[in-house]
Formats: C-alpha cells, structure tokens, sequence
C-alpha cells in the first residue's frame, strides 16, 4: 500500500485563513446592522475585536498593537 503525500504551501494555508476570517468578520457586521447599529460602528467593533483598522482609521496608527515592536 503506498500513501499518498500532500503538499500544500503554508501561502496557501495563511490566505485560506485571511479568506475564512474576512467571511467571518463580514457575517458579523452584517448582523450587527441588523440589530440597528450604523455600518460604521459595526465595522469598528468587529475590527478591535479582531484587532484589525476598520475603514476609517487607515491613515492612522494603531495604537496598542498586539505586536509592539521589540528594538
């Protein structure tokens, strides 16, 4: 019996990943609307809860990054 061996390169695994969290993340601002909320403070919710910039803080810094630099 010979097995089979899969690879999958860990690119492919890390955008299946954004790809799945963005699906998420969408679902939730969804149904945040549709309890009433603005658009707007649904995105910001769900981005502080995921830790990503909501669509107007782009030009902005993040402050308390998960990820503080080290140097």
């Amino acid at each position: 019996m010979s097995k089979r061996v899969s690879t999958v390169s860990i690119d492919d695994v890390i955008a299946s990943i954004e790809t799945a969290r963005d699906k998420v993340m969408a679902d939730e601002v969804k149904s945040l609307v549709k309890l009433g909320l603005p658009k707007s403070v649904a995105y910001k919710m769900v981005a502080e809860r995921y830790r990503q910039r909501s669509e107007t803080d782009e030009g902005e810094e993040a402050a308390g990054t998960p990820w503080p630099d080290m140097s």
